[in-house]
Order: C-alpha cells, then sequence, then structure tokens
C-alpha cells in the first residue's frame, strides 16, 4: 500500500494530479459560489465547505469503485443509433441539468427586477435544497476528475492524497472567489455562460462527440482577461467621477 512512497514516479504524478485536480475543481468552486449565493451571507461559507466535503466525497468514492466504473462504459441502450453507456449516461444527464439550471440562474441574473427580488430569493433558498443542487453537480464534475486521476495515476493512494490536497486548496480560495464573484455580478453571468457551454461539451461526449477542450478552455481564459479588463476600466470611471 505504502510501495509508492519510494518510487520517484508517483511522486510526479501526485504532484501533476493534484494541478490538474486543482485546475478541473475551479468548475466546481464557481458553480458552488454561484449556488450559495442565494442564502443568507452566514450560511454560505458553510454551505463552501459542505459542498466541497461532498465534492472530495464523491471524488474518493468513485475510486474506490473502479470496478464499478470500469463497467459504464458497456452499452446500455442506443439513441439515435449511438450506444449510451452508464457513464454518456451521466454525461448526458449532468450536461442537460448544468445547462438548464444555468440558463435558468442566468435569466434570473438578467432580470431586470433581480434586484429587487434579491431578497427574497435568499429566503426561499433552503439551506439543504442548495447541498442537494451542489451533491448532483459534484457527480458530474466527480467523473471527469476521477477518469483523469486514473489516467495519470497507477496508485489509488496517490489518486485519494492528490484529490484532498486540491480540496483542501479549493476550501482555502473559495471564499475569495465566491466574495469575486459575488461583487462581480457581469462575472456572475460570464461564469453562468461557461456553465452551459461545459453542459453542452458534456452532452456532446455522451454521443461521442469530442469538442477540442484546449480550444474551449482558451475562449474561456481569453473572455476572463477581456472582462478583467471592463472591471478595471469601470473601477477607473468611478474613481474619475467621484473626483
Amino acid at each position: 500500500m505504502f510501495d509508492w512512497i519510494t518510487n520517484p514516479e508517483a511522486w510526479i504524478a501526485l504532484v501533476t494530479l493534484t494541478g490538474l485536480e486543482i485546475v478541473l475543481g475551479i468548475d466546481n468552486i464557481i458553480v458552488i459560489s454561484i449556488l450559495v449565493s442565494r442564502l443568507p451571507i452566514e450560511q454560505r461559507q458553510s454551505a463552501r465547505i459542505i459542498g466541497l466535503a461532498l465534492a472530495m466525497g464523491t471524488r474518493i468514492l468513485l475510486l474506490l469503485s473502479l470496478a464499478w466504473m470500469m463497467k459504464l462504459v458497456n452499452p446500455l441502450f442506443h439513441i439515435a443509433g449511438n450506444a449510451i453507456s452508464g457513464r454518456d449516461l451521466i454525461l448526458l444527464l449532468g450536461g442537460l441539468f448544468l445547462i438548464v439550471k444555468s440558463s435558468m440562474e442566468l435569466k434570473e441574473s438578467i432580470a431586470a427586477d433581480s434586484h429587487k427580488e434579491e431578497s427574497n430569493s435568499v429566503k426561499k433558498a433552503s439551506f439543504m435544497m442548495i447541498l442537494t443542487q451542489i451533491a448532483i453537480f459534484d457527480v458530474v464534475f466527480s467523473l471527469d476528475s476521477v477518469i483523469t486521476a486514473v489516467a495519470i495515476a497507477n496508485d489509488i493512494p496517490v489518486m485519494v492524497i492528490a484529490i484532498m490536497i486540491a480540496v483542501a486548496v479549493m476550501m482555502m480560495a473559495a471564499k475569495t472567489i465566491g466574495d469575486f464573484v459575488d461583487n462581480n455580478p457581469t462575472i456572475k453571468n460570464l461564469a453562468l455562460a461557461f456553465l452551459i457551454l461545459i453542459g453542452v461539451l458534456l452532452v456532446g461526449e455522451a454521443f461521442d462527440v469530442h469538442i477540442p477542450k484546449a480550444a474551449v478552455y482558451t475562449a474561456m481564459g481569453f473572455s476572463v482577461l477581456v472582462e478583467m479588463l471592463n472591471i478595471k476600466m469601470r473601477r477607473n470611471q468611478m474613481k474619475v467621477q467621484q473626483i
């Protein structure tokens, strides 16, 4: 069980996998930040921590169920000539859920009366309802995370440690990212648009339509950079107006 400790390749895999898990977890942090924004302020940090703990638990449980995961590639049924396996079904349902939920959040965010109804929407959102939604998202994001872990590392302890370290880092960054999203509504809208795009990618993956993720993530990064410039421009304009 501890043979990997003396294996340099295992340590390289641990460092590489930890970095990738953190990158893959950014989507999860954004989703959690958007969902917990519907809770009272005093409950948001607790929901973030519990949500990330659920994410870690989901990833570890999937890792420990590798035999079950291997069976997910067996076709269950066919849709329009495409074989749908258990993995494809999870990606399909998760992608559709991501598209519908993010579209609803985006529609509410850009509504003219969204700010007037914000206090009411916070009251309507229960702590358990938000955690349930986070748990559903965790299952979707965890599948890609676990598949990445299995592809990079050969030792389950290395995978588990990498996931635990990555989640610990995400827990420390969750509040900062969450507060930034809350204080910049346009970033929230951009994040929701990204989540819709990710949902489309997942649905495409379910039907064996492989869209280059590198190109998508590059476009996302460029969009974020442009939005950062817009935020800085707006802040500078506010400073000039105050003089």
